[in-house]
């Protein structure tokens, strides 16, 4: 998306693959001019690192750091390598961060749309004097600056990220939504109706909340349901859950999780 979105603004772009892989032949139908990482790194002004969190330490040491020449930008959508020193780039070059807010997918379509996707920037290394101006430019570049650009710092961006993704988006969402399919289902009901009231639904009240907030969802729910939400909803996000969510955060700000997480890969 984010090569697709640069190369429709006027940049140009060079895609990184791997020879004769299957996102080297993707990147040439798609009519992007692709070599390896060391060539890419060598002849870019700047370098996004796009590749999954866990692999982009070995990518960058083996085929992106000696090719990193005096005033070139190094620039990652996520913070985690550099701020948990996986990554620790040469100080004579500009590092900073553009994090859309939303999957690849959305930010090409809202792209295509004329809109865009919010994002975060974040300088880290500033040698040139310009990294914020030509990590704005990127964001206009992919469509983020349509739609809002709000300054943060690495990390920041990465600890709430990490953060939002345990305890809410992902591992909270789904575990609520699991245990009270499983609880229902346990006391007898169809798993079908069950399906549907833990989890079809889910996406309309979020959809909602998205729209226009709490109280916008509330307004637009049944009296009974949002009666509901008051006197129960605190029963099950008691005082409990919030005491794991700050233990959670202090696993991602103390550098636990991120050990766990890079020993994982290790394994």
């Amino acid at each position: 998306a984010h090569a697709q979105n640069l190369k429709d603004s006027g940049c140009q772009v060079i895609v990184a693959e791997a020879v004769g892989s299957e996102g080297w032949k993707a990147a040439q139908d798609n009519g992007f001019e692709v070599a390896n990482a060391a060539e890419v790194a060598k002849a870019a002004d700047i370098i996004i690192m796009l590749a999954p969190d866990n692999l982009q330490p070995r990518i960058y040491q083996q085929s992106i750091e000696k090719e990193l020449a005096h005033g070139k930008t190094l620039m990652f959508a996520h913070g985690f390598n550099i701020h948990y020193s996986q990554i620790v780039p040469s100080p004579n070059i500009d590092v900073s961060m553009i994090a859309p807010k939303g999957p690849g997918h959305i930010l090409r379509r809202l792209y295509v749309e004329g809109s865009g996707v919010p994002a975060l920037v974040a300088i880290y290394q500033d040698a040139s004097g310009k990294a914020r101006d030509i990590a704005l430019a990127y964001a206009k570049g992919i469509g983020c600056a349509r739609a809002g650009v709000l300054e943060t710092t690495f990390a920041e961006e990465t600890e709430t990220d990490l953060f939002g993704e345990q305890t809410v988006l992902c591992g909270g969402v789904s575990s609520l939504v699991k245990a009270g399919f499983e609880t229902l289902v346990e006391a007898g009901y169809q798993p079908e109706i069950a399906y549907f009231e833990c989890f079809h639904e889910l996406k309309l009240i979020v959809d909602l909340m998205y729209q226009g907030g709490l109280k916008y969802m509330r307004y637009s729910i049944s009296d009974t349901a949002e009666y509901g939400d008051y006197s129960r909803g605190p029963r099950i996000i008691d005082d409990l859950v919030k005491e794991e969510m700050e233990q959670i955060l202090t696993e991602i700000q103390d550098g636990s999780f991120a050990r766990e997480w890079i020993l994982e890969n290790q394994a």
